[in-house]
């Protein structure tokens, strides 16, 4: 039985950043891992698939050669996200996304398709050529357990390719985000904060759009804003709209914030001096 994934970022959003991977150790050699995939996977991969964002930390192509375009260069590593029938590519020169289906430890994956961005990164030009030539077919698949869990993909071509897995913002937190519209001023504004004398926090307000894109009047009243948002980096003089994710936090520490902001995407993007 085929089991629908999920897509979790538009195929039209570029990106080209993100956090790196978690340092515990070295990884295991990849065809290690494949030489461990068991025989019968278990039944439902999906739920883990959908719950990571998995980042590449080996590849090896047909007799156990290094993929040096996979994996060399600065910057975040290769990454995968998994969601409704689909699979999203990130960190190589455009946004890549395919539609995917799983059927128990096999793993298909249709035509890649991409955003047409140019770009002038020989490496991540590299990165996407090589992992967009690697990845339909049907591949097999595995899933083990740890901190952090790995995904094993066996490539119809005899490549393995081995990624670490990153909690996704739902999983960290505990269920879907809200999405709000935020405006963020070009300047900080000076802020109390209990435990930070001299605290310069971002001021933003809130900001809605309507079904055809078009921004509505009546924006909320300017607030400064105690807590950075994940993934987003303020410059001085740059005001910016953004589509972030915002989470309720189970129990925060006392003096932490009961919400969390995570970056979706920057909307609108306005140099307005200092």
């Amino acid at each position: 039985m085929r089991r629908p994934l999920m897509l979790l970022l538009p195929l039209a959003l570029a990106a080209c950043g993100g956090s790196t991977p978690s340092e515990d150790g070295a990884a295991p050699s990849t065809q290690a891992a494949a030489d461990a995939i068991p025989d019968a996977a278990p039944a439902d991969h999906a739920q883990t698939l959908e719950a990571y964002h998995w980042r590449l930390v080996d590849a090896t192509g047909t007799g156990g050669t290094r993929i040096d375009a996979l994996l060399d260069g600065d910057g975040a590593p290769l990454q995968l996200d998994f969601a409704d029938s689909g699979l999203s590519v990130s960190n190589a020169c455009n946004r890549m996304g395919a539609n995917v289906s799983l059927d128990d430890d096999r793993l298909t994956v249709d035509q890649v398709i991409s955003t047409m961005m140019a770009c002038t990164d020989a490496q991540l030009t590299a990165r996407e050529r090589e992992i967009g030539q690697r990845l339909p077919g049907t591949h097999r698949i595995a899933l083990t357990g740890g901190e952090p869990p790995r995904l094993t993909l066996q490539l119809d071509d005899g490549g393995v390719l081995a990624f670490e897995g990153v909690p996704t913002p739902a999983t960290r937190y505990g269920g879907d985000g809200e999405t709000v519209f935020l405006e963020i001023a070009p300047e900080r504004v000076a802020c109390n904060h209990p435990l930070i004398p001299d605290q310069r926090c971002l001021q933003m307000r809130e900001v809605q759009y309507d079904d055809e894109g078009v921004r509505s009047p009546g924006d909320a009243a300017w607030a400064p804003l105690y807590q950075d948002i994940e993934g987003f980096t303020h410059e001085d003089g740059v005001r910016n709209v953004v589509r972030v994710q915002r989470f309720d936090v189970a129990d925060p520490p006392a003096d932490a914030p009961s919400q969390a902001y995570v970056l979706d995407m920057v909307v609108e993007s306005e140099n307005v001096g200092r």
